[in-house]
């Protein structure tokens, strides 16, 4: 097996700011990110601490999202300043990983 250093890099957004598919467009397109996950958020709350929970009576449509992937240190910092001043995001958080692999 072979390891490599990562960084892991999670933007968070809310389905109300309507920019998930033009993040992901942006990443994969004009990025070239190898793969990133969207995580769908069933609770969430921010700086005004409002709940937006996910409910069968009352299905909010800003729940919390995540976007994650990861990529060498010096590609993911490239990309966190990009999607930073691109989106104007203030949420997003990143941190050091080991990524293993059966190919040589």
């Amino acid at each position: 097996m072979k390891s490599r250093q990562l960084t892991v890099v999670r933007i968070y957004i809310r389905e109300g700011e309507h920019i998930l598919n033009k993040l992901i467009r942006f990443l994969h397109d004009d990025q070239k990110i190898s793969g990133l996950t969207v995580l769908w958020g069933v609770l969430g709350f921010g700086g005004s601490g409002q709940l937006h929970p996910a409910s069968l009576v009352d299905l909010s449509l800003d729940l919390p999202l995540v976007v994650e992937f990861f990529e060498d240190p010096e590609r993911a910092q490239q990309v966190i300043e990009k999607v930073i001043e691109g989106f104007g995001l203030v949420h997003v958080v990143c941190w050091p990983a080991t990524g293993w692999s059966a190919k040589g």
